[in-house]
């Protein structure tokens, strides 16, 4: 009897403190957002499925959703529909699984169509990549919806073509193809279930090429990957499979501060959790990415022209010099924070006469990823974020 009232009890309680997929959030309207999400063969759970990814659709507020496994397409069409101020697009003919969903009054889409749709190109994509040529506040992108090849040991064997890691390794170099010599100068997102992780050995590694490539490609969820599992999209393994990445031409969007990358732990807001959440959604977490022109200044204590701060090369490589002007006279911090927001240095902490200063960080001492830089001068601040690729 005890047990069982524990239980019952333990049972009340999650209940009353889970919050409601309606509490979820993401978008703003002065951000472009973009997630991926395998939505495992939709509807996973007939109805109840349906009735769950339209409410977490509208309450993420997301601009565009590319989607992988999508299975019933009637019921698909309908949720969408139902939907206000969201479209969908799907191939009509042969399918694959792949499709769009987008604000319609947000984005302007200009068209869509698949690539390496060949049948020499039907083993490393056994889905073909889904490209879709989209307009935001007058500024032209291109999204990359993929679905790479499952499984494998973890080991890859070039000399055999069919190895499914060799097969990933090929589809991830045919896209860097691809945007090197079709769109080289377009600011490009590719995204999807690419099936394996960002952080093996090189030999084994099938993103490798486009890592080592850091001027021109930048694996926006690198971070997480190097995170702790609890922030990782494949839960069941655990591992991180689900990845964004973005051509130069957006990392200094991606570097503002307001921007953000992360995967959206929906099942955090079920009152089962990801068991709830695995059996009536999906196997996998959606990841986004938040692309903001605005910088994030705190508006009530940071009274105009009071200080600037911008820091080059950035992205950079080892070093980088930040540069700072004071307008009034005060007593001036500057402090570096990792993402989790630990103080790894101070580097400046004295009085300034108004002037323009620069000064040079040594980050050879750190791992790549994303660091914030403050200025303080008593209570305004301005803090800025940098990217350090190794």
């Amino acid at each position: 009897m005890k047990c069982l009232l524990l239980s019952t009890i333990a049972i009340i309680f999650t209940t009353i403190n889970a919050q409601n997929l309606s509490d979820l959030s993401f978008g703003t309207n002065s951000s472009l957002e973009v997630s991926t999400w395998n939505i495992e063969w939709f509807p996973k759970s007939g109805q109840s499925t349906v009735d769950s990814v339209s409410i977490i659709i509208q309450s993420l507020d997301i601009d565009i959703y590319a989607l992988q496994e999508i299975s019933d397409t009637n019921m698909f069409k309908q949720m969408i529909e139902n939907i206000e101020g969201y479209d969908y697009y799907f191939k009509s003919g042969w399918f694959a699984g792949l499709a769009y969903v987008y604000k319609s009054g947000t984005v302007e889409i200009d068209t869509v169509y698949e690539i390496y749709t060949e049948e020499p190109y039907w083993r490393p994509f056994p889905r073909s990549p889904m490209v879709m040529e989209m307009n935001y506040q007058n500024q032209k992108y291109f999204i990359i919806n993929n679905h790479f090849k499952c499984c494998g040991d973890g080991n890859m064997n070039l000399s055999d073509s069919w190895d499914e890691e060799t097969r990933r390794y090929d589809a991830s170099n045919l896209l860097k193809d691809y945007i090197d010599v079709n769109l080289s100068e377009e600011n490009v997102i590719v995204l999807g279930d690419l099936n394996d992780i960002l952080t093996d050995p090189s030999a084994h590694n099938v993103f490798q090429t486009i890592l080592d490539d850091d001027l021109n490609f930048l694996f926006a969820d690198i971070d997480i990957a190097n995170g702790p599992s609890s922030g990782w999209s494949y839960p069941n393994w655990p591992s991180h499979i689900d990845h964004i990445f973005i051509t130069n031409e957006l990392y200094g969007i991606f570097d503002n501060s307001s921007s953000l990358i992360q995967t959206i732990q929906i099942d955090e807001n079920m009152a089962g959790g990801f068991n709830e959440y695995d059996n009536k959604i999906s196997d996998h977490l959606p990841v986004a990415i938040k692309l903001d022109n605005n910088l994030t200044i705190n508006d009530e204590l940071l009274e105009p022209n009071i200080f600037q701060l911008t820091n080059y090369p950035n992205p950079f490589n080892s070093t980088t010099t930040i540069f700072y002007e004071i307008l009034n006279p005060g007593f001036v911090n500057i402090s570096i924070h990792d993402i989790s927001g630990y103080l790894i240095e101070q580097l400046v902490n004295q009085n300034n006469i108004p002037g323009l200063y620069s000064l040079e960080w040594n980050a050879n001492p750190f791992s790549s990823g994303i660091y914030f830089y403050t200025i303080t001068m008593g209570n305004q601040s301005m803090t800025q974020k940098m990217l350090l690729l190794k």
